[in-house]
């Protein structure tokens, strides 16, 4: 990617301001409430356990790609589908849950007048609402589901505050949670939105809400990583496919509960999670637009590029915000 020369700093500060300004208008006047804006208790939304859309798609989830997986009877993929979904939902409000420890910790050291502080706890609010309707669901579905893996669980306390005070990682990791997840759930609408209703609309409002999530961890890259000095940069180049490698096998892969409760063979997990050509088609598909955005911020060089491909993550850039995947997952 050639880039253009960059604006004066006073240009580009302002500019930032006001892309703030525009997200914090956006999270006033178009919000989401889970309890106004989903019908819990309406008859299209109630979660049937037996529901075919459970089913795990073959191009989507890496376990749903398995051959182990299409084998085996309906009934058995229904079961097994509706546990995965369940349980990813409830990773995702852990990490919502890690992301507002961070950002707490980080708006709580700016000064008075400062934009970020306003918008962040726009952010927070709309997170926490999120981790509302998140745990709704995971009740309704009626799954006793432990979500996130054991040692990250026992991390994300010491993660999220630690973020805080490493502001430019912090939000590098927001990312790197964020668009996996992001991904996954566009590509399940692309393909139809052949889910229970309650689900498809949880994932609906959560898109709405973390386009300005992921736009302005994107504008907040670009105001401060110019800023800093060659050492802090060659850091965060280093940081950048490492938390997205990470973050996303936290967030994407089961615990070993899931494995022992349905009897599915240690080799079948290694498939799905990453090994087999699908997985590994999946797992850099998701992030097309990082890698677009790594370039923008120079953050790609022979040595981070070498990294990005070692931690099966490289491949093309995205040419534009979620581009789907059959063009940016080309990587070997």
């Amino acid at each position: 990617m050639t880039l253009s020369a960059s604006p004066p700093h006073g240009t580009r500060k302002q500019d930032y301001r006001e892309v703030l300004q525009t997200l914090s208008e956006g999270s006033v006047t178009r919000n989401f409430d889970p309890y106004l804006d989903i019908d819990w208790e309406g008859p299209d939304f109630a979660i049937d356990p037996q529901d075919p859309r459970w089913i795990l798609s073959p191009e989507i989830d890496p376990l749903g790609a398995t051959e182990w997986y299409r084998k085996l009877p309906v009934a058995r993929q229904i079961e097994i589908g509706r546990w995965r979904v369940a349980n990813t939902i409830k990773v995702g409000a852990a990490f919502e849950s890690i992301l507002i420890r961070g950002l707490m910790q980080y708006i709580m050291k700016l000064p008075n007048g400062s934009p970020e502080f306003r918008y962040c706890l726009h952010e927070m609010t709309e997170e926490c609402n999120h981790i509302q309707m998140f745990q709704e669901l995971v009740n309704r579905i009626g799954v006793d589901v432990p979500g996130m893996r054991p040692l990250f669980r026992a991390l994300s306390p010491f993660v999220g505050v630690a973020g805080g005070y490493a502001h430019v990682i912090l939000v590098i990791g927001i990312l790197g949670g964020e668009e996996p997840i992001d991904h996954y759930q566009k590509a399940l609408i692309r393909q139809g939105g052949n889910l229970p209703p309650a689900v498809l609309r949880t994932m609906e409002i959560h898109i709405a809400e973390e386009a300005r999530h992921i736009s302005f961890a994107n504008e907040f890259l670009r105001a401060h990583i110019v800023k800093m000095n060659p050492a802090s940069t060659a850091a965060c180049a280093l940081a950048f496919p490492l938390a997205m490698r990470w973050l996303a096998g936290e967030i994407m892969t089961p615990p070993r509960s899931f494995a022992t409760k349905f009897d599915i063979p240690r080799e079948v997990i290694k498939e799905a999670f990453w090994r087999s050509p699908q997985a590994r088609k999946i797992l850099t598909g998701y992030f097309g637009d990082m890698r677009s955005l790594a370039d923008e911020l120079g953050l790609m060089n022979p040595v981070t590029r070498r990294l990005w491909k070692m931690l099966h993550i490289d491949g093309e850039a995205s040419r534009y915000r979620s581009e789907p995947q059959r063009r940016v997952a080309g990587a070997g």
